[in-house]
């Protein structure tokens, strides 16, 4: 079981990498069509979420995996924000949640051993 979890960490972390670098071309890969527009934003965060679907997947790191996920989103939609490209009502409420949760997250995760990445 062990190498398969590392097998299919591999395979998601490569895809993630591909989400958030060149989304409109693994669009056209996947679908014959590219990503515009707000396909684009939504790319990159199924791309930073699916690397950190595989930090989860590698054994004995998942809530390390959640963890990188809240933080990058934050980051992103941040940066989304600051730049003035498409803000709707819902991105800085979820910019903020997302820093709250990585914020405990972190805390959590220094209080209980038992959590942290071995």
């Amino acid at each position: 079981m062990k190498k398969v979890l590392i097998l299919a960490a591999i395979a998601e972390g490569m895809t993630g990498l591909a989400l958030l670098s060149v989304p409109s071309f693994v669009g056209w890969l996947l679908f014959s069509e590219e990503l515009t527009g707000a396909g684009l934003l939504a790319g990159r965060v199924t791309g930073i979420a699916v690397i950190a679907l595989s930090v989860a997947c590698w054994p004995g790191l998942s809530a390390v995996g959640m963890l990188i996920y809240s933080a990058a989103v934050a980051l992103y939609l941040a940066y989304v924000g600051f730049a003035g490209a498409m803000t709707g009502i819902l991105l800085w409420p979820a910019v903020v949640l997302h820093f709250v949760l990585t914020a405990l997250l972190t805390r959590t995760s220094m209080k209980n051993p038992a959590i942290k990445a071995p």
